[in-house]
């Protein structure tokens, strides 16, 4: 019986690298260790808090709050306003950003680099005609993921990494005028990956259930170790990939974009080869992406529904849904969705931290307020840029990071905490919206 949990454990680890290593985050690392040089290890450092870090964080808020699922994360700021949260997050990660973006990056990164000619079109049908076909049952997504595409993308990955360390593409020289761990900081930060945490855990649970696990604590027991494979997975991955992106930071490819030096790096290291392998590299992670994304969301929307709309017609409705919409074009799906999930990913953020400190506060208004304060600023760095007024935003600390939510969300706990004194220790927070 322990072997068995043994393995579907770490079947659930694969499947979780695999559904967080997308071709996005695939071409961060490389960019990251060409543009910190010799200082690579900090930046990756930096990159592996601010990604995996506060993914892996996320997952285990899911799993170790009182409650065991991820309504005891975001209902804090209200049962409703929690479920709409939830709701626009799976939106833009699931058919309204990421799956069609799976499709496009594809095309653009892999087919149309290949062979001239094919249709985006005709290549989004045959994708996403994959990945229903592997998401149209719920509980063996983990194990197709898991068991069979994650070894492969993962031979694959290895295989690049060991020949790029063998022969390098060049020598790993000081880079002037760049601090390291702010750029893993921000490279980090901008992959957004502690959203896509706290939204793992239930395709995680979906599968634990369908192996015959009911028992909650067992449950996010086997879901927290998973995390820690996936973790280990991760680093070991963007720690190569940013070791490769070092070995040209001499090569004056500073105008390359992320993309581009990915595809530099694999023609270098195997010629034309490389082209292929790149290829397959980029088909296989958006593939597992787009059939995790694929089953969470489906799975999401029919519990809401509460099994009024069956998750196999989710699922087909999202999938065209994200075939029209992937061809688009990737410039145009990130610009429509990308506003809104800068937009919810610090509240989120604060309610994931706050989460582990449910037993030490005694109160929600600390996290509930916190998390209103982190999205109001939200709000107003996303307005900043047309709205001259707003230019003190700048002033704040860790505004140079990206961070300039903190010190708001830390006025906002405090005030909560104030209120929750006033209103009574174990006070909850009885929202209009309740």
């Amino acid at each position: 019986m322990e072997k068995k949990k043994t393995k579907i454990i770490i079947v659930m680890g694969f499947a979780l690298f695999a559904t967080f290593f997308g071709a996005g985050n695939l071409i961060f690392p490389p960019y990251l260790g060409s543009h910190t040089g010799d200082g690579w290890f900090v930046g990756f450092t930096g990159f592996f808090l601010m990604d995996i870090g506060l993914a892996t964080l996320a997952i285990l808020a899911v799993v170790t709050n009182r409650r065991g699922d991820i309504g005891g994360v975001v209902d804090k700021i209200g049962k409703v306003p929690g479920k709409i949260m939830l709701t626009m997050i799976i939106l833009c990660i699931g058919p309204g950003l990421c799956i069609p973006r799976t499709a496009a990056t594809t095309y653009e990164m892999g087919v149309n680099v290949l062979t001239s000619g094919v249709s985006p079109w005709i290549f989004g049908a045959v994708f996403f005609g994959i990945v229903l076909v592997l998401t149209i049952r719920p509980t063996k997504v983990v194990d197709i993921v898991g068991n069979y595409l994650t070894p492969l993308l993962l031979i694959v990955m290895v295989t690049l990494i060991i020949l790029g360390i063998i022969n390098p593409v060049g020598e790993i020289t000081p880079v002037d005028d760049v601090v390291p761990l702010k750029e893993g900081l921000l490279s980090g930060y901008q992959t957004m990956d502690g959203i896509g945490g706290m939204l793992m855990t239930m395709m995680l649970i979906t599968a634990a259930h369908g192996h015959g696990y009911t028992d909650k604590k067992e449950i996010s027991k086997m879901i927290a170790v998973a995390g820690m494979v996936s973790c280990g997975l991760l680093m070991l991955v963007y720690g190569g990939l940013a070791y490769l992106g070092a070995t040209t930071s001499g090569s004056g490819l500073e105008q390359l974009s992320q993309a581009e030096l990915l595809m530099y790096i694999t023609n270098a290291i195997l010629g034309k080869t490389g082209t292929v392998l790149l290829a397959l590299i980029v088909f296989l992670a958006c593939l597992t992406t787009a059939i995790g994304l694929t089953a969470i969301a489906a799975d999401f929307f029919s519990d809401l529904t509460r099994g009024k709309v069956k998750y196999t017609y989710l699922v087909i409705g999202m999938l065209a849904f994200s075939y029209v919409f992937s061809n688009l074009g990737l410039s145009a799906i990130i610009s429509i969705s990308a506003p809104i999930l800068s937009l919810l990913y610090p509240p989120v953020l604060v309610l994931v931290i706050l989460t582990f400190f449910d037993g030490v506060f005694g109160n929600r208004y600390i996290a509930c307020l916190a998390a209103y304060a982190a999205l109001g600023f939200g709000v107003l760095n996303l307005l900043a840029p047309s709205v001259p007024a707003l230019a003190f935003l700048d002033l704040l600390p860790f505004a140079k990071y990206g961070l300039s939510w903190i010190t708001p969300a830390v006025i906002g706990g405090l005030l909560g905490a104030v209120f929750g004194r006033i209103k009574g220790k174990e006070a909850e927070p009885k929202l209009a919206l309740d």
